[in-house]
């Protein structure tokens, strides 16, 4: 004879929050780009297991095909998830497309609940739902990667490595790390001193054919934020347009981190991406 019995929902009133074994920013090796760029859940998920793997040491001989696993190893599974789920739907879009569309639909994350805010999780928790239709996109292509490493500092040899081919670094450029197409903009301060810092940035148009974006900033009394154009006009899909985000402050105290948001908004869509600025002594956990 078998029982079923009715299931129990619990309601946990913090969540969703980040627990204290999960990495946190900021980035060491560029600290002008956010990381992590996202969340998702990772804490005792049931999923599927392979038989053929340890349970628990290599001298473990015992098999199962379901498991209760935490961790990086479980929230991982789900972004990508995510992200194939995206692609099944459009399969012309770039990684860098679809990981844009996971950012700006993402569900912005308590605050309180997360003392160390994007560092912690990034532009928020996984909506692969809203995913699908985010309004516009932020692309990027390889050759703008590689700019990107030579504006690191790496060597050609260094990032033939990557490449595989010789690229080379254009000369007398001026790009930095916050001219690279990201969904996110970050920006590492020296402590009380004054600072001011601009990021380019274009936006591809995957919603309606002809539609118009305003840009909303959330306000912040440290920092003063500048859109422009603050207005956005599409006549096609697929249509490319650029704006300047420039980000300016009196200067901030040690081991401080302010963030905001733009959010570019239709009336239908909310492509929304964090904006962080922190100081130098910024200690991670």
């Amino acid at each position: 004879m078998a029982r079923i019995l009715k299931s129990e929902s619990i309601h946990d009133a913090t969540a969703p929050y980040v627990v204290s074994y999960s990495s946190r920013g900021p980035n060491h090796i560029s600290p002008d780009i956010l990381k992590p760029d996202i969340t998702a859940p990772g804490i005792d998920i049931l999923a599927a297991f392979s038989p053929l793997a340890k349970l628990t040491t290599e001298t473990d001989k015992r098999s199962v095909n379901y498991n209760i696993l935490s961790g990086t190893s479980m929230s991982c599974p789900h972004v990508s998830g995510a992200a194939a789920y995206v692609k099944s739907f459009h399969k012309k879009w770039s990684p860098a497309s679809i990981k844009s569309a996971l950012m700006t639909t993402a569900a912005h994350t308590k605050k309180k609940e997360n003392p160390d805010a994007e560092f912690a999780y990034g532009a928020g928790e996984i909506d692969p739902l809203k995913a699908l239709n985010p309004g516009l996109v932020y692309d990027t292509q390889r050759d703008d990667y590689l700019e990107f490493l030579c504006s690191e500092g790496y060597s050609a040899k260094e990032i033939k490595l990557i490449s595989g081919d010789n690229f080379k670094c254009p000369k007398a450029s001026k790009r930095t790390a916050k001219d690279l197409n990201y969904p996110s903009m970050t920006f590492m301060v020296q402590p009380n001193t004054r600072f001011s810092a601009k990021f380019t940035r274009r936006v591809t148009n995957v919603g309606s054919a002809t539609s118009t974006y305003k840009a909303v900033v959330a306000p912040h009394p440290q920092i003063k934020i500048k859109v422009e154009p603050s207005v956005l006009s599409f006549k096609s899909l697929n249509q490319e347009l650029s704006f300047v985000v420039t980000v300016a402050g009196k200067g901030l105290p040690f081991n401080t981190v302010v963030s905001t948001s733009l959010v570019w908004s239709d009336g239908v869509h909310s492509v929304r991406s964090p904006i962080v600025v922190y100081t130098q002594q910024f200690n991670s956990k």
